[in-house]
């Protein structure tokens, strides 16, 4: 039965797009180094995440274009798949928060946008309207960004319905002022959002893989989650790094989301 070894990159919040980019490629030599098959970034990390406080140079659909050739070469090199959360800009000059996933041999497969914009993005970024999941060897892979995550257990259903093994969720949470700072996953004083995680994974019968920026005191971190719900690997909060997971891809059957009778809406 195949087994994947996954990387999810937990990185520091980049300086500018192009050292977003160092970064990634830096990782991407990391991930291969260590045997990795896949590697997943944190959301719209390449040219960064566009929140109150941090500056990104405005969309620039020449630059990320180059930025994605440079990954695919990069991803030939290292060897290794790679889910790059980025963003493309749509027809209106707004980015569209999107992965694009690329094989170990430099082929990108496609893009996967985020369809669910939560309401504080909406002055920012626009949403996508499609859905679909890949084919890496022997995995199939869905995507889900941040806030759909979390909030749209639908988003999940929908790519285990379609076959997805594992769900790979690149996101960006930090510290909001007097919120609980964690110290192990999934603490009862905490926000939802980690025992979330959980669900997915459980609800679906499929492998999830959450991936956070390195921020500090920030009320999630990243995590490998198991199709029973089990947290088999989780980063410590804050710390920058690789965290590496052996995934027994055949445990991702889908079971419990592909049994769902679906009803009509009334």
């Amino acid at each position: 039965m195949p087994v994947l070894r996954l990387a999810l990159a937990t990185l520091p919040y980049p300086d500018s797009r192009d050292d977003a980019l160092r970064r990634a490629t830096a990782a991407m030599d990391e991930a291969g180094a260590a045997g990795a098959q896949l590697l997943v970034l944190p959301e719209c990390y390449v040219p960064g995440y566009r929140r109150p406080g941090r500056h990104v140079a405005p969309p620039d659909a020449a630059w990320l274009d180059a930025a994605w050739h440079s990954l695919a070469r990069h991803a030939a090199a290292s060897r290794v798949a790679v889910v790059v959360s980025t963003e493309r800009v749509s027809p209106t000059g707004r980015p569209i928060p999107t992965a694009v996933v690329i094989d170990a041999t430099g082929h990108v497969l496609g893009m996967q946008d985020k369809v669910q914009i939560p309401p504080e993005e909406e002055d920012t970024y626009v949403g996508g309207d499609a859905r679909r999941v890949f084919v890496l060897g022997d995995v199939t892979l869905g995507v889900v960004i941040c806030h759909e995550g979390w909030r749209y257990p639908e988003t999940v259903r929908w790519a285990a319905r379609a076959g997805a093994q594992l769900v790979v969720h690149p996101h960006y949470s930090w510290a909001e002022p007097g919120s609980h700072i964690p110290r192990e996953f999934g603490e009862p004083a905490n926000s939802f959002h980690e025992k979330a995680a959980q669900c997915r994974a459980a609800e679906n019968t499929v492998w999830f893989a959450t991936v956070n920026y390195a921020e500090s005191n920030a009320p999630t971190t990243s995590a490998i989650i198991d199709p029973e719900g089990v947290v088999v690997a989780w980063q410590p909060y804050g710390q920058a790094g690789l965290l590496l997971g052996d995934l027994d891809v055949a445990r991702g059957t889908g079971f419990l989301a592909k049994r769902l009778r679906a009803l009509p809406d009334n």
